[in-house]
């Protein structure tokens, strides 16, 4: 739990301290205190009684009317009152459970890193928005966009392995989020939900100051410059990931109401998503002399150990990479993938290039989705003009436990050789054969049919083309052309050529269209296919565009005949 979910757990208790302050303000008036008794009662009611007063078209389906009509304004007005209770209370839980994060994201230099002094100030949070969202009679989501430019007193002891203490003050907390609240499953008593979890749906800001307690810290040879660098850290790895994997969503916290098993409300695992990142076109360019060096970060969740980083392709603003990767998917309703592109920088910080986000909702199961993304600068920029660049994936999102037939090529459970079988059950004198990880071989032949093509550029004085066909295997570097249709915008080949394929799931087919000239050769364009759809559908037919050429597009047709295996790698 980090800090966030315990200040969400001080918030809460904030709330229920509220309810008591109200109702000792109300046993100083009779009026006040006959509307508690009123309240009372109607929290003693049961279903029958509150059919009683209700219609039938007027009665909710789960059997209890929730009215949920407060003002902001009321709740923050005595949020506020009551603060330094909630500020007491909080800051013990926060301490308890944050040092724990903080000493599991400790850098390797440090020896220890602990609060000496934690309170969260004088400055209460404000609510700035609610919504509710009702869960279709299962549950209902409330979400609660909270600002707090906080003012809180926190030291930290921070102590290096040559023995060095410094004490570094946290201060001028800026944080803006949206905390989303589940009341879940709906019961027909009271108070009507079962349980309720929490999560922090979105961070939109987060920020702070640190300063060495007794001076400003630029007053300090030396340690500015190093405190800057920590408080990078900080921010970017330390507490980003406290915070993502304790309670940033979909990880929730679950607090029991009423008894009952409430498991299934956790988070668990759902499915995989297989990514195969193929190449990028048309990137921006920010070395001075030569070209970027370009190299792709994925992840679904920002977690350190869940980013996945492409290999660096030097100086080219068209990389090809062919990379496979496999993440964890939790919740497929709400989570996306994250493409960020940059600049290999060497010794120094990466720059950013460009990034790209694709809804995980979006993809069919047990589908391959072959899909080019255009790079914008930022995420949350909802219009980019500038021409970034784009990047080409195949997602296939494969859930746990499908059934009708689908079969995942990348964990296929084909029939392994008996050599195989012996270095998967450790049987070897050399016990590291079976750690190491099992890699999916696929092997077939690739049947490919150049069909024909459409509206190619023309090249000769006359407006004409003399186009003719070149197909390679990318990993084999095996070669077939089509013979040359002379002086055609829109020739037709009807050729086969089969290649034999050692390598199915990380080769891949270049097909290239060039103009046949007396002296040599035109490049006209090209277009690059995986052969992960011909392995999953068998055959299939279609028409790809000419990448790099003004108009053109080419029609084929891709068959395989698997020859499936796995090795050990």
């Amino acid at each position: 739990m980090s800090f966030f979910a315990g200040l969400v757990i001080g918030v809460a208790v904030g709330i229920g301290l509220i309810v008591v302050f109200v109702r000792s303000e109300n046993a100083r008036s009779v009026r006040r205190s006959a509307l508690a008794e009123t309240i009372a009662a109607l929290a003693r009611m049961t279903v029958e009684d509150s059919k009683k007063l209700l219609a039938p078209e007027y009665y909710p389906s789960w059997g209890l009317i929730v009215m949920f009509n407060f003002q902001l304004t009321w709740l923050n007005a005595h949020l506020t009152k009551i603060w330094p209770y909630v500020d007491e209370a909080a800051s013990e839980l926060i301490k308890a459970n944050v040092e724990p994060i903080l000493e599991q994201y400790r850098p390797m230099v440090l020896s220890s890193l602990s609060f000496s002094k934690f309170t969260l100030g004088t400055v209460a949070p404000q609510f700035t928005g609610v919504s509710i969202i009702e869960g279709g009679g299962e549950g209902i989501t409330m979400e609660l966009e909270m600002n707090w430019d906080g003012n809180p007193s926190i030291i930290l002891d921070i102590k290096t392995r040559l023995g060095v203490g410094l004490p570094v003050q946290v201060k001028n907390i800026a944080f803006t989020g949206v905390f989303r609240l589940i009341f879940k499953p709906l019961v027909p008593e009271f108070p009507c939900f079962g349980a309720v979890s929490f999560s922090l749906r979105h961070k939109k800001k987060m920020d702070f100051t640190l300063k060495v307690v007794g001076g400003d810290i630029s007053a300090i040879p030396g340690v500015a410059d190093a405190l800057e660098v920590w408080k990078y850290f900080l921010c970017s790895f330390t507490i980003r990931d406290a915070v993502e994997d304790s309670i940033t969503w979909p990880v929730r916290k679950v607090i029991p109401i009423l008894p009952g098993d409430y498991s299934d409300l956790e988070l668990k695992p759902v499915g995989t998503l297989e990514v195969k990142l193929v190449q990028a076109q048309g990137l921006t360019n920010k070395d001075i002399i030569g070209k970027s060096d370009p190299f792709a970060e994925l992840y679904i969740r920002p977690l350190h150990n869940r980013m996945k980083t492409s290999k660096v392709i030097n100086n080219d603003l068209n990389p090809i990479w062919n990379e496979h990767f496999e993440f964890v998917v939790e919740d497929i309703s709400t989570q996306h993938l994250t493409v960020k592109i940059y600049d290999d920088e060497g010794l120094q910080a990466a720059e950013l290039l460009g990034c790209a986000q694709v809804q995980l909702n979006q993809l069919v199961p047990g589908k391959v989705k072959d899909v080019w993304i255009k790079l914008v600068k930022d995420l949350d920029l909802q219009r980019d003009n500038k021409d970034r660049g784009k990047v080409h994936l195949e997602l296939l999102y494969c859930p746990y436990g499908m059934e009708n037939g689908f079969m995942n090529p990348f964990t296929s459970n084909f029939t392994m050789t008996s050599l195989e079988k012996i270095l998967k059950s450790g049987d070897t004198e050399n016990g590291d054969l079976a750690s190491k990880k099992r890699t999916v071989i696929i092997r077939g032949v690739l049947s490919v049919t150049v069909i024909s093509a459409e509206d190619l550029p023309p090249t000769d004085l006359l407006g004409k083309s003399d186009p003719f066909v070149v197909l390679t295997m990318k990993k084999t570097g095996m070669k077939n052309s089509t013979r040359v249709v002379n002086e055609n915008l829109n020739p037709v080949w009807n050729q086969t050529f089969d290649f034999v394929v050692e390598d199915g799931l990380h080769d891949m087919l270049v097909v290239e269209v060039y103009d046949h000239d007396t002296f040599g050769k035109d490049y006209m364009g090209r277009c690059i296919l995986t052969l992960t759809r011909v392995i999953l559908e068998g055959e299939y037919k279609d028409c790809f565009p000419l990448d790099g050429a003004k108009s053109g597009k080419l029609y084929l047709n891709l068959k395989w005949m698997p020859q499936p295996i796995y090795r050990d790698s």
